[in-house]
């Protein structure tokens, strides 16, 4: 039997349910077991299954943003698992047993950063994704040497492309390159921003969708 001190993403000790849980060097981690044929699904267990799926394919495709992203909340857990538990306890969506994730919530960046101001994205050019924004660096604890964090995430094809070390805040644009392969397809897109010294980093901001060229 297992046992959960803080949540089923934290603090848990063996098996529950298909979930299993340990601790290594001191940093909790889960990985979920393949379920029988044999053994019964209650339509709660199938539930959880199906947004646990969701969950991991999307964290999966974009761990290179989350390792920095979700840095300084991995805390004896590691980041990856701390962005699990935010994404599959506030950002799942869909009518069962189809779920999907509700990007305009799923942060894939948190922390106490000044954000970005009035982000937007453009598309038109094959091969590319500008990101802009309006410098922001007088206000708050914004600093005019923050880096843009860019994410471009591809659904179909469940993976990402990122960039952690961007256009410095007052800059306002940042090009970010993608697959001639991702034409036709849509994309998923997050910016948020990195101190330059990488001791913060601001809450993601979701710009929406849109078909790359």
């Amino acid at each position: 039997m297992g046992k959960i001190a803080q949540g089923i993403l934290g603090g848990l000790s063996g098996k529950v349910g298909n979930i299993i849980g340990g601790s290594w060097k001191g940093i909790d981690y889960i990985r979920i077991k393949p379920s029988s044929v044999a053994n019964p699904r209650t339509v709660g267990q199938v539930n959880q299954r199906n947004k646990f799926t969701v969950t991991l394919e999307f964290i999966q495709a974009v761990k290179p943003f989350i390792q920095k992203g979700y840095k300084f909340l991995a805390v004896k857990k590691t980041a990856f698992n701390a962005a699990m538990s935010y994404v599959l306890n506030n950002a799942i969506g869909g009518v069962e047993p189809n779920f999907n994730v509700d990007y305009a919530n799923a942060l894939v960046s948190r922390g106490g950063l000044s954000t970005a101001l009035n982000p937007t994205t453009d598309l038109t050019t094959a091969g590319e994704v500008t990101f802009n924004w309006d410098d922001n660096s007088a206000e708050g604890n914004a600093n005019a040497t923050d880096k843009a964090m860019l994410l471009v995430y591809n659904p179909l094809k469940k993976e990402s492309i990122s960039l952690t070390d961007g256009a410095d805040r007052t800059v306002g644009s940042q090009i970010v390159a993608i697959p001639t392969t991702y034409a036709g397809d849509t994309v998923e897109l997050f910016m948020a921003f990195i101190t330059a010294d990488g001791s913060q980093v601001s809450n993601s901001t979701y710009l929406g969708s849109g078909t790359a060229n």
